[in-house]
């Protein structure tokens, strides 16, 4: 707060709201550290996106038609949080986040009502099994669990019975968070105390794909992991999407070198992690050119702020990651916008990205 209030307001004020490209070239050189380190991440950013409220409140016109202009078109696919592991529950699974993709809705608001529905049925079938229906720091439940395995099936059972058909209506995305155990070259699980080395954890994905009905694969290797990475998307990346976050960390360098080296299909977008909203708009831009999906995410323990939500339709992401049913604040901006965009005229359907990933969920704009 002091640094905004003594630093970055005096720089910055009598400037051009509307030229926002400006405004946080400004606020990088002021701060003039590779990392931002100086003046803050969080200070800058909140900047940033201030500016970028500012300007779209003058003119009267929503946050995402301000910033997308005339190009924001498309509405993302939600990727509901399901279940949680790793170092974001306090339980025996290794995975950290799994995922909910409900493909079938043939528009947002539906999508939003299977998820819903979902998420209570799969308390349910926990529930009937004396199993734990608290949640973990994503906004999953966190049950103890046998296995990795006893998780999906956990999900496929929450999603039949609900009503719904596993990889028709609903598909699965993982987010395995493979730094957090990864450790001397080798993949550690906790679950059941085995060690894979990268071609063992391609492996394992592998076997998955073929046995669930999974769409997309975050962060499955360690972010350091660049071989494997590149030979995981070739195996794999003809048919499911595989995401870098810790990979890319939003940071162009990285993408650039992932894009050249083919180490993914797909890049999470965290405002955050990069600190303006200028240069995540360019990280974005630089994976659509390079043909890559991008998808717009949520931090753990998110608050009730909706940026992202506008994000997600400004820059045609295609995808968002919003937690739970239960992060309201993301869920209903994105379907306001919704609203507006499809009481618009001249609506266009935008191209996702990469063409060949099986069971690829539609955007919606009705």
């Amino acid at each position: 707060v002091e640094n905004v209030n003594n630093i970055i307001g005096p720089a910055i004020t009598g400037m051009d709201p509307f030229d926002q490209s400006f405004i946080d070239k400004t606020m990088i050189e002021l701060d003039g550290t590779a990392n931002k380190g100086k003046l803050g991440a969080n200070a800058i950013l909140g900047v940033s996106l201030a500016v970028a409220r500012a300007a779209a409140d003058s003119l009267g016109i929503p946050l995402y038609r301000h910033i997308g202009g005339t190009n924001a078109c498309r509405l993302p696919m939600p990727m509901m949080n399901i279940l949680n592991g790793g170092m974001h529950a306090a339980n025996n699974l290794d995975l950290q986040e799994f995922m909910i993709v409900p493909k079938g809705g043939k528009t947002f608001k539906e999508a939003l009502r299977i998820g819903t529905e979902i998420f209570h049925s799969l308390a349910k079938v926990l529930s009937d099994k004396g199993l734990s229906t608290g949640v973990g720091d994503e906004g999953g439940f966190a049950p103890d669990l046998n296995s990795n395995d006893q998780g999906i099936e956990m999900i496929l059972n929450g999603i039949e019975a609900a009503g719904y058909r596993p990889g028709e209506d609903v598909v699965l995305a993982l987010d395995a968070a493979a730094c957090s155990f990864y450790e001397d070259g080798m993949y550690k699980f906790v679950s059941d105390q085995s060690k894979r080395d990268s071609g063992m954890m391609i492996d394992f994905y592998a076997d998955w794909a073929n046995r669930y009905p999974i769409f997309s694969i975050e962060d499955g290797l360690d972010e350091n992991d660049w071989d494997g990475w590149k030979i995981l998307t070739q195996r794999l990346g003809d048919r499911i999407q595989i995401v870098g976050d810790d990979l890319f960390v939003t940071n162009p360098d990285r993408i650039t070198r992932g894009i050249k080296e083919g180490s993914a299909n797909a890049v999470l977008i965290k405002l955050n992690q990069i600190g303006t909203l200028t240069e995540t708009l360019q990280a974005i831009e630089m994976a659509h050119r390079a043909g890559w999906r991008t998808i717009v995410s949520h931090r753990s323990g998110e608050t009730e702020d909706s940026f992202i939500a506008d994000l997600s339709v400004a820059a045609n992401t295609g995808q968002i990651k919003m937690g739970n049913c239960l992060r309201v604040a993301n869920n209903n901006r994105v379907w306001i916008a919704l609203y507006q965009i499809s009481t618009s005229t001249g609506m266009i359907k935008m191209d996702m990205g990469k063409k060949n990933i099986i069971n690829p969920p539609d955007s919606y704009l009705s």
